[in-house]
């Protein structure tokens, strides 16, 4: 004979009167106790329709491209580069204290590599940084690096192909820059700067994009295609990058400012240490500062 399974019963049922007064309940006692089980039974079965409903939808579906879970627009790959020594003259505000303007970054209407003009759409300065991030982790790292302006230039390519945000961070020194450059290699997950003209370009898409310490600014490059789509083997990145990096000409322009123009020694070419001296040309006769030097051609007089 097959044996039923039994039946798990509803609070209301295992909960009975008889069962109750066992323990020694009142009437009164009773109905408390059987009308609070259902309610506990109630709410037990909401709060696992909720957890249910949370697992499915945070399940292991990874964010589109371009896009965070956390809301808001990022880069499908980002790469960084720390500073170069020839950017020791700007390691920090103590001798490079200017701040930063719109015109020394993005006065030129445009910005060219190789192949590649980029037209200048629309410029922003922010004296904060918070304004042009979004991330709650990366709004706390610019803090902790003393970012004091974000200055952002947005572009388009003339065909309308390619679009590229350019933004130059002022921080404390050389090190919060360092620092920043490689810590964004897990921070631009859940934060990144903002889109400077959402409307024409919301980078949404796929992009990449690049950080570069130079003394104690960062410098941000983000680049992509202007539908969005991946790039194909006839869609030059790296030149577009190398184009909107024209921006740091002016910052090479502080660090001349700063320790001037490098004096440069020219050293003689193969075969020169042995050559013999130039004889010296014709002089005018006599002793004093002119013996020994080129002597002006003595002019005709007049009637000869």
């Amino acid at each position: 004979m097959t044996k039923r399974k039994r039946r798990s019963q509803p609070p209301s049922e295992r909960w009975t009167s008889d069962t109750l007064a066992e323990f020694g309940l009142s009437v009164l006692q009773q109905r408390l106790v059987i009308g609070i089980g259902s309610v506990v039974a109630g709410v037990a079965s909401v709060v696992a329709l909720i957890f249910l409903a949370n697992m499915i939808g945070s399940g292991d579906v990874p964010p589109a491209q371009g896009s965070s879970s956390l809301g808001g627009a990022r880069p499908g790959d980002y790469r960084a580069w720390s500073s170069l020594k020839q950017f020791a003259p700007i390691a920090n505000r103590k001798t490079d204290a200017a701040p930063l303007t719109l015109k020394e970054l993005f006065g030129g209407r445009t910005v060219q590599a190789g192949k590649i003009t980029l037209k200048r759409v629309g410029v922003h300065l922010d004296s904060g940084c918070r304004q042009s991030v979004w991330g709650a982790d990366l709004v706390q790292e610019l803090s902790e690096a003393g970012c004091t302006q974000i200055a952002r230039g947005f572009y388009t390519s003339a065909d309308g192909t390619y679009i590229a945000q350019y933004a130059m961070l002022n921080l404390a020194d050389v090190t919060a820059a360092d620092g920043l450059v490689e810590r964004l290699k897990s921070l631009y997950l859940g934060g990144w700067m903002l889109p400077l003209d959402p409307a024409k370009a919301g980078f949404t898409g796929y992009t990449e994009a690049s950080g570069h310490a130079m003394g104690h600014y960062v410098g941000l490059v983000w680049i992509g295609r202007a539908d969005g789509a991946d790039p194909t083997p006839q869609d030059d990145f790296v030149t577009l990058g190398l184009a909107v990096r024209d921006v740091e000409r002016a910052l090479y322009k502080r660090v001349v400012a700063v320790a001037g123009v490098p004096s440069i020694t020219v050293k003689p070419s193969p075969g020169e240490e042995t050559a013999q001296p130039a004889e010296p040309g014709p002089t005018e006769s006599g002793t004093g500062e002119g013996a020994g030097s080129p002597a002006s051609p003595s002019p005709t007089p007049v009637g000869q």
